[in-house]
């Protein structure tokens, strides 16, 4: 599956809603292209995950679309090519090696699939494109449209958030539709999180636990796209509508659109994964999010799992690393229970 950042129910309403026939027309747009690439995406096959290498050197290339819808594009800076000048292609290639080094520094990933995997972005995608997405081999991203969303490059957690989609990809698999497909996007917006903290030298109560901080556009009613630590309360616009995350089980989403509510249903997981990360306190890259990393890439989880079944595997891996009385292992089993999973 294509992946991106900004959910359809946002664009959808946009489209509906909004004053500006120009931003209709827009989001109107951009969810065209984004069924397109969905369905390119789909023909895209995966083969097996190559073999680890510890020839941690990062491979990245920045391809300007030069404003069409044209994959890869025009290539406009490589690994130790100078700084282009253009502040998109410049913080694309920053955030790449922030993300490489970040996987690397937590945990001994070498880049996306574990074995240095060459890491290319696009930059300047079609005319006002507002979103950004892995495509399964790449980074895209769109300029923004100035009065809802800003460039996409700017928030680094929007690049940590698509490049785990590749990770999730190249390890658990986690199949894109309902719970297992809402636990795809919250492990990227856990990792996401986690880059940007690590980044900033943050513990767990300095950050801010937000996806997209900063996306968008002023005069926007909102902080961002998505909230970790208060699922539900990112935004509330008259053209964006309220954001509809639930923070627990009892306000679960049952829908088919978004493909089960993906983007939608993961403030349940997200939150989780907030609480157990206050309750251990810290660097939450060190503890919660080894636990989550080590959940996801360790083999044992199905591609089909539902919340229960990562609770638990959470669980199981927090016991492994910590022992089964470890403060650690009580603070993931007191966040699944929180948000309703467990019991």
């Amino acid at each position: 599956m294509r992946c991106t950042i900004v959910p359809p129910h946002i664009l959808e309403r946009v489209a509906r809603e909004a004053t500006d026939p120009d931003l209709r027309a827009m989001a109107r747009r951009t969810l065209v292209l984004s069924a397109a690439q969905r369905v390119e995406r789909r023909s895209t096959a995966l083969g097996a995950a190559p073999a680890p290498s510890e020839d941690f050197t990062p491979n990245r290339t920045i391809n300007d679309a030069e404003h069409r819808e044209d994959l890869p594009g025009k290539k406009v800076r490589s690994e130790g090519g100078d700084a282009s000048g253009d502040q998109t292609v410049d913080r694309a290639y920053e955030w790449l090696g922030v993300t490489f080094d970040f996987y690397e520094a937590a945990n001994k990933r070498n880049s996306i699939d574990g074995a240095g995997l060459p890491l290319i972005s696009t930059v300047h995608y079609g005319k006002n494109y507002d979103n950004a997405f892995w495509n399964g081999e790449q980074m895209v991203y769109g300029d923004g449209d100035g009065q809802l969303f800003t460039d996409f490059t700017y928030p680094l957690d929007v690049t940590g958030h698509e490049l785990t989609h590749g990770v999730t990809q190249y390890t658990a698999g986690l199949e894109y539709f309902g719970q297992s497909g809402a636990l795809n996007e919250s492990v990227s917006d856990v990792f996401g999180s986690l880059i940007k903290q690590w980044h900033l030298g943050q513990t767990a109560d300095q950050a801010d636990w937000l996806i997209g901080q900063g996306l968008l556009a002023e005069g926007v009613h909102g902080v961002a796209l998505r909230s970790m630590k208060e699922p539900g309360t990112a935004y509330d616009d008259p053209q964006l509508g309220k954001d509809p995350q639930p923070a627990d089980m009892d306000h679960y989403v049952d829908t088919y659109q978004d493909n089960g509510g993906v983007h939608i249903n993961s403030g349940i997981p997200n939150h989780a994964f907030y609480l157990a990360s206050a309750a251990i306190g810290g660097h939450a890259w060190e503890k919660a999010g080894r636990i989550w990393y080590v959940t996801l890439t360790g083999g044992k989880l199905k591609s089909d799992a539902d919340f229960t079944a990562f609770a638990a595997a959470t669980v199981a891996t927090a016991t492994e690393l910590y022992g089964a009385d470890g403060s650690e292992t009580a603070a993931v089993r007191d966040a699944w229970t929180g948000v309703g999973v467990s019991t």
